[in-house]
């Protein structure tokens, strides 16, 4: 079999190469797979993409008059496939829907607390010799209330590290979890959870539905000052909505590791570069606002995971050991 990977690092290469079977051969590509790309597959009978690659309705007929057969996500969204075309197109479509959610709760748990107690501050500061501690007053997560929208394996990971905390944790999620009430978590409406939390953490899929879903209304409902996490999609905010809200100190927090424009940005060293994008640029002026480029995901245990199932994906897509309609 001949994959062609998009959007590959160093670390892709590494963790697959290391379980490759012999039957496999990749062929990494440094760059996104979008409409201008897509030539680069035209040898492959699989392609292995990732988050910010478009596989979109021009794409996949690209793909399909190469004659590739899989789109092998290594990742567990698929907002960036065209996934009704795909089905009409006969194209397979896998994912790798659990590698460890763990990864991206403790993640989602380091930017609060790093927001919460200016950890981020207080290195720099330390660095330089100033011990001075005004400016980094923080407080208890004990006794809070954190609100989670999602608990997929993720958002229940969260929720239960944010327990023994000792926060008061209430979910918003189209799917009890009865685990979760039983743990003590309490379920509600999104309004509802917007108005209440102290902390409010993003952990759903991006949907029609689900975009923008932090945007200047429910930003104006939410309690002043709260502190506002996001590791899961960048378009679940309206970044100038959020914007304004901080400037309008409405949000007294914000930690992202995620960005709705990342697109252009992320998993890329620019540190040599102008970077053109002045939304970004903004949110990185303000000293409550702590960004990270999308590395939640980005622990040992979980890209073994990912290239352990990424290719268990291919090896069952080849010989037809799969539904079509269930393979995602």
């Amino acid at each position: 079999m001949r994959v062609t990977v998009f959007s590959s690092q160093d670390y892709d290469q590494r963790f697959l190469m290391a379980i490759c079977p012999d039957n496999i051969h990749f062929d990494f590509q440094d760059a996104k797979l979008n409409a201008q790309t897509a030539v680069l597959a035209k040898d492959a009978d699989m392609v292995c993409v990732f988050v910010n690659d478009s596989v979109d309705k021009q794409v996949i007929d690209q793909l399909l008059k190469f004659d590739v057969k899989h789109v092998a996500l290594r990742c567990a969204g698929y907002n960036n496939v065209d996934i009704d075309y795909a089905k009409q197109s006969g194209l397979l479509v896998s994912r790798v829907p659990a590698y460890s959610p763990q990864a991206v709760a403790e993640h989602t748990i380091a930017l609060i607390m790093s927001l919460n107690r200016k950890l981020h501050k207080a290195y720099n500061r330390v660095k330089e010799g100033n011990f001075d501690l005004n400016g980094l007053l923080g407080f208890n997560l004990c006794d809070k209330t954190v609100g989670v929208i999602g608990t997929g394996k993720i958002g229940q990971a969260v929720c239960h590290i944010l327990l023994g905390f000792g926060c008061k944790v209430i979910c918003c999620d189209p799917e009890l979890t009865t685990e979760l009430e039983k743990a003590g978590c309490i379920y509600t409406d999104f309004d509802s959870l917007v108005a209440q939390s102290d902390v409010i953490t993003l952990h759903c899929p991006l949907t029609p539905d689900t975009y923008h879903m932090i945007n200047e209304v429910s930003i104006n409902n939410m309690k002043t000052g709260v502190m506002l996490i996001n590791t899961s999609r960048g378009k679940l905010i309206d970044t100038k909505a959020a914007i304004n809200g901080i400037k309008g100190q409405k949000i007294g927090y914000l930690g992202l590791d995620v960005y709705e424009m990342e697109e252009d940005l992320f998993f890329k060293n620019r540190s040599n570069e102008i970077i053109s994008d002045d939304v970004f640029q903004r949110l990185l002026t303000f000293p409550n606002v702590m960004i990270t480029g999308h590395q939640g995901f980005f622990t040992q245990q979980a890209l073994e995971h990912i290239s352990q199932t990424t290719i268990d994906n291919l090896q069952r897509g080849a010989i037809g050991d799969v539904e079509h309609d269930t393979f995602l």
